[in-house]
């Protein structure tokens, strides 16, 4: 789950969270930012971080549930549980 801190995250496509996170790494990799705010935002990147790991493993699980038939072809998929 989101940290309260970062609770906005938790509402963030994979795509836009993607995208900030690139931004943190690149501002931290070129060093353009203060001793405090590099923590701050790496603080955030690894929020985001979290979050998209959670995505992605919700995608895989839903992958993982399609249902095919003795013939090879889907026949359908089972609900995802998402986990908690």
């Amino acid at each position: 789950m989101t940290e309260p801190k970062y609770a906005d995250i938790g509402e963030m496509s994979f795509e836009r969270a993607l995208k900030e996170l690139e931004a943190i790494v690149g501002r931290l990799e070129r060093g353009d930012v203060e001793l405090e705010e590099s923590i701050t935002i790496y603080e955030r990147g690894e929020a985001l971080r979290n979050h998209c790991d959670r995505l992605l493993k919700q995608a895989e699980a839903k992958v993982e549930k399609l249902t095919v038939g003795q013939d090879g072809q889907p026949t359908g998929s089972q609900p995802l549980d998402p986990p908690q």
